[in-house]
């Protein structure tokens, strides 16, 4: 098997144990307010890479730790990063109609319940960190996480993208946004594989170096597809973000040369990487995410 057969298997093993973590992490269906929970799983089962939760297991992985002491922290992951999805659709932010191939969740539930959808799914992303991670661990988990997510990290990033509409920045600019933006919480996946697999520090700071090289490089192949795809193809908008006048590095130098920087930056993960136990399916995961479609 070649090293692309082997990151293809390792995550058709281990997003179906994602998907059955996540529908044990949600309250059940028959909660109340059952219109909420359904607003929630609509949000969090419909469809996705899971691409976020699948570097958390990597990450435990490289470390030659046990990928299930890494499923809770996959499992927060994933429904922070889905809470983000949720509020960056919605008409004050992004605006967007499609999320996964099906309308988005205010389309579906209206604004105030997606708001509300987005808000209790972050918090039982902590919820899920202290009730399945011993407190140690649960601890160091959750600021990190929070760290990722918060107005030094994603949230920031979201700030600095709407700002950024209708401006010209330059390539430093988008760089620090990317990072904030996207990148931050793939950082944060890999180091909380590391965490949850009680790996060395030294170890733990080399997965997040590889998560933010590797989560900036995404966005820029994020950003082309954008151009390049069709909302078939991307099951979301295509083309929303040149519409909206988003800053980009594909608008700013053009497509092959950020598809350049991209594989630049993927290249670098790889390099990084090697200080690992364990780095091949990381390396292989770099070079998959250059060649994805969606």
């Amino acid at each position: 098997m070649t090293e692309q057969d082997d990151i293809r298997q390792f995550i058709a093993n281990q997003r179906p144990r994602v998907e059955a973590e996540l529908e044990r992490c949600l309250p059940p269906a028959e909660a109340e307010p059952a219109r909420l929970q359904a607003a929630m799983r609509y949000a969090v089962c419909g469809g996705g890479k899971r691409l976020r939760p699948i570097c958390v297991l990597l990450g435990a992985a490289a470390v030659r730790g046990p990928l299930d002491s890494a499923l809770p922290a996959a499992c927060a992951v994933e429904l922070l990063h889905t809470y983000s999805l949720i509020h960056d659709d919605l008409p004050c932010m992004d605006d967007d109609d499609l999320r996964r191939g099906r309308p988005t969740v205010h389309r579906v539930y209206g604004e105030a319940l997606a708001v509300l959808a987005g808000d209790a799914l972050l918090t039982l992303a902590f919820e899920v960190l202290a009730a399945h991670l011993l407190p140690p661990v649960a601890a160091r988990a959750g600021a990190v996480l929070a760290r990722a997510a918060g107005s030094l990290g994603m949230v920031g990033g979201q700030a600095l993208d709407l700002e950024a509409e209708g401006r010209r920045l330059s390539e430093p600019e988008i760089l620090q946004l990317d990072r904030k933006k996207t990148a931050a919480l793939f950082s944060a996946s890999f180091q909380l594989g590391g965490i949850s697999a009680r790996a060395d520090e030294g170890h733990i700071e080399v997965l997040g170096r590889v998560g933010l090289d590797l989560g900036t490089a995404f966005q820029i192949v994020d950003d082309l597809l954008d151009l390049r795809g069709t909302p078939e193809e991307l099951g979301k908008a295509a083309r929303k973000d040149r519409e909206r006048g988003k800053a980009t590095l594909p608008d700013l130098l053009g497509e092959e040369e950020a598809a350049a920087r991209a594989r630049a930056l993927s290249e670098a993960a790889c390099e990084v990487s090697r200080g690992l136990p364990a780095p091949d399916l990381i390396v292989a995961l770099a070079r998959l995410m250059l060649q994805r479609s969606r």
